[in-house]
């Protein structure tokens, strides 16, 4: 059983940072995922890392301004956000996933509860 609860998220400027933490119990064993959902738009993946943290993967938007990690002794995943842009503003929630090269979809059906983070202009 993988139990995610998100935190961090908030509400900041432009070009501000904010890390989010995603409480990952029984979730070291996985590939773990960040997604982000706005309103009125489709879910999309933001960031996947491999359980060993070997692989990475990011999402074109948030490339070099993101960045994804994981401590598996602390079963918590990581996303540090710089640079924000309004664009970033969504719920955002990390899963598990299949991570592959440069493919990453959610996987086994492990969600967290969601963090807002809005970026304002």
């Amino acid at each position: 059983q993988v139990q995610l609860v998100e935190s961090g998220g908030g509400l900041v400027q432009t070009g501000e940072s904010l890390r989010l933490s995603c409480a990952a119990s029984g979730g070291t064993r996985y590939a773990l995922g960040w997604f982000r959902r706005a309103p009125g738009k489709e879910r999309e993946v933001v960031s996947c890392i491999s359980s060993a943290a070997d692989n990475t993967y990011y999402e074109d938007s948030v490339r070099g301004r993101f960045s994804i990690s994981r401590d598996n002794a602390k079963s918590t995943l990581y996303l540090q956000m710089n640079s924000l842009k309004p664009e970033d503003t969504a719920m955002y929630y990390c899963a598990t996933v299949y991570l592959i090269g440069r493919l990453c979809t959610p996987r086994y059906g492990y969600w967290g509860q969601g963090t807002q983070v809005t970026v304002s202009s």
